[in-house]
Order: structure tokens, then C-alpha cells, then sequence
């Protein structure tokens, strides 16, 4: 029996829930489980592999997308994580089909074949979607949903578990920097004494590839300055993720405490906001600066916009990228900017 929706996100007994889950499955049944790969999700999907172990004939973790964040190729590399992309697998084969840290109609590439269960910890609609759905959305991770599930289910957590569980937690709730509950953080002590730490510190700290030091080198090369505020466009890059990881990088720095870094991506333009002031609101000011021309919002601290290149440049006209970055830079407006607040260039 699939939990009432209006008991969404309330208190439950664990041993109860459970049950119900694991009362889904059968001994002959081959689970699919998809995800859209990120820490949250690949902790979440591990943790359910392990909650069926021995109580189905088969578990295949499945990515609706590629990983390329040299984080999440570190995690699925240290703990082993066994993930497929979809379209290596036969979907037919399957009897039952999971989705975990995602809802069916968060992505056009979730199956349109009906799904068995669904957990997660993003808003829902009111329209169901699975056989059994657990939707909280006022958990900060569904990792902390699924060490409950564990916790439940009797299961003494092992370590490469619990350190890709607590990962998951630790990037989805933002090292709790973003909203979460008791719950979150009582997984999270539950699961640390578990985890193997200097694994990781590995996994958290490998943010670059050998390749990315040009990224650096051209962001260092190109970067400005206003007041703690630091500009750069990237240019071309061959991944948006290559203007994140330049962000993070920036926000780093003790002087600034906002970051606007942009570049293209094919026929696009990509800028990511990285903020920390407290006068300065970065979904609120990358939806003014750009969201007449496209897809740009977010929240307080982190933004982000993804325009058409064809919005902000004639393409009759030569690409100039030095150009582009300047039209980019001066769509932003901060409070309290004096007027003779220039730039500055980078230090050599």
C-alpha cells in the first residue's frame, strides 16, 4: 500500500515504512533504479541497491546523464559505484523500476513507462507517480530520507555506504549552508563515525582535472576586480561545469564576496553567481540583468543563467569574446555602486 499523500513529510515508524517499500518487491523481480547522477543521488541509489540485497534477483543503477564532474567521477571511482548509463541498458528487462533524488516529470529523460517507486526530497505535484512515492520535501538531502529507510531496515551501514551517503547529505544540503531539518543532520551523525574520512576529503577536494589548470590560467589571466566583487569571462568552454568549478574556486578568495563568472557553451551563454554579501541578492540579480532574454534565477547565494548566444551578440557580426564579456559585466547593477567605483585589473 502506497503512504497517503498528505503524510508526506511527516514523522512515520520507520520499521513500518520500511516494510511497505521492501513489501514492493519480490524475490524474482530485476530493479532498475534511475537517477540524474550527482552525489545525492548516487549515495541514495547505492543505499537502496543495499536495501535489496539478497531480497530481489537483480539491482541496476542507471544515469539518465553523463557524469563529467571530476567530484562525481572520484566518487563513483573511490567507492566502487555501480553505474551504468541508460543506453547501455535494456529497460525491457526490467520489472520494476525506482527513482530516487528525482520525480518523473523532473526530466524529459526519465522513462515515460510507469514507475514502481519514488523517493526523493524536491517538491512534488499533486498528481501521483509511482505505485509507492516518499516526497519530503523539507529534507535537505534524500540520502537522509534512505539512512533511514537503512536505519529501518535493520542494516548495519559499511563504509563506502556511509561515505557516499554523507557526501550526498554534505553537497545537497550545501555543508548545511542550506535549509535542513533534524533529520539531516541526525543522519549525518549517525552515518560520520562510519564514513572513511580520508576518502572524503579525496572525493571533495577533486574539483579539477590535470586538463582544468588552463581553465585557471585563463580565468587568473582575465579576471577584474570591483571593490570584492570579481568579474571573468571564460570564452569558449567545453562543459558549463568549467564556469562552475571557476566560481567555487573565486569564492575561495578572502577579498570577495561576489562572483560572476561567464563564458559559451555551444550556442549559448552560460553565467554562474557565487555570492556571500549580505546586501546583495544573486537570483534576484541575475533575473534582472538577464531574464528577458532567457532561462536565470536561483537564490541568494548561487545563480545562474543559460541565454542564447543570439541574444547578446548580432551573429552577422565576428565573435568577440572580450566584447561579450563586457556586455555580460555591465548588465549587472549592485546597491550602493558609487559611480566611480572603476575597474581594476588584475594584479601580474
Amino acid at each position: 500500500m502506497a503512504p497517503n499523500k498528505n503524510d508526506i513529510g511527516k514523522p512515520r515508524s520507520l520499521p513500518e515504512a520500511t516494510r511497505r517499500l521492501l513489501n514492493i518487491f519480490q524475490s524474482d523481480d530485476h530493479v532498475l533504479i534511475y537517477i540524474a547522477a550527482d552525489p545525492d543521488s548516487m549515495g541514495s541509489a547505492l543505499a537502496f541497491k543495499r536495501l535489496l540485497w539478497r531480497k530481489v534477483a537483480g539491482v541496476t543503477i542507471a544515469t539518465i546523464n553523463e557524469i563529467k564532474r571530476p567530484d562525481n567521477l572520484t566518487m563513483v571511482r573511490l567507492l566502487q559505484i555501480p553505474i551504468k548509463h541508460i543506453s547501455e541498458v535494456n529497460q525491457a528487462a526490467f520489472s520494476k523500476r525506482v527513482i530516487v533524488d528525482g520525480q518523473p516529470r523532473h526530466g524529459e529523460l526519465f522513462p515515460d513507462a510507469p514507475i514502481d517507486v519514488v523517493i526523493d526530497h524536491h517538491p512534488t505535484s499533486d498528481q501521483r507517480q509511482a505505485t509507492y512515492e516518499d516526497i519530503r520535501p523539507r529534507y535537505g538531502a534524500t540520502c537522509s530520507i534512505m539512512t533511514e529507510y537503512l536505519k529501518g531496515a535493520g542494516i548495519n551501514v559499511s563504509e563506502r555506504l556511509a561515505t557516499a551517503l554523507i557526501y550526498g547529505i554534505r553537497t545537497d544540503t550545501d555543508n548545511f549552508g542550506r535549509p535542513a531539518l533534524d533529520e539531516d543532520i541526525k543522519a549525518f551523525h549517525y552515518l560520520y563515525s562510519k564514513a572513511n574520512q580520508s576518502v572524503l576529503r579525496k572525493i571533495t577536494f577533486s574539483e579539477m582535472r590535470l586538463s582544468d589548470l588552463q581553465l585557471v590560467h585563463t580565468a587568473l589571466e582575465s579576471y577584474i576586480l570591483r571593490g570584492r566583487r570579481i568579474f571573468a569571462h571564460m570564452g569558449e568552454v567545453i562543459s558549463p561545469d568549467n564556469l562552475v568549478q571557476i566560481a567555487d574556486f573565486f569564492q575561495r578568495i578572502a577579498a570577495i564576496d561576489t562572483c560572476v563568472v561567464s563564458g559559451q557553451f555551444e550556442d549559448k551563454v552560460v553565467v554562474i553567481v557565487r555570492n556571500v554579501a549580505a546586501r546583495v541578492d544573486a537570483g534576484k540579480m541575475v533575473q534582472r540583468a538577464f531574464g528577458v532574454l532567457g532561462p536565470a534565477g536561483g537564490h541568494k547565494s548561487m545563480a545562474r543563467a543559460e541565454l542564447p548566444l543570439s541574444a547578446l551578440w548580432d551573429p552577422a557580426k565576428p565573435l568577440d569574446q572580450e566584447a561579450l564579456g563586457l556586455q555580460i559585466r555591465q548588465r549587472f547593477q549592485f546597491p550602493n555602486d558609487p559611480q566611480n567605483n572603476k575597474t581594476t585589473p588584475p594584479a601580474r
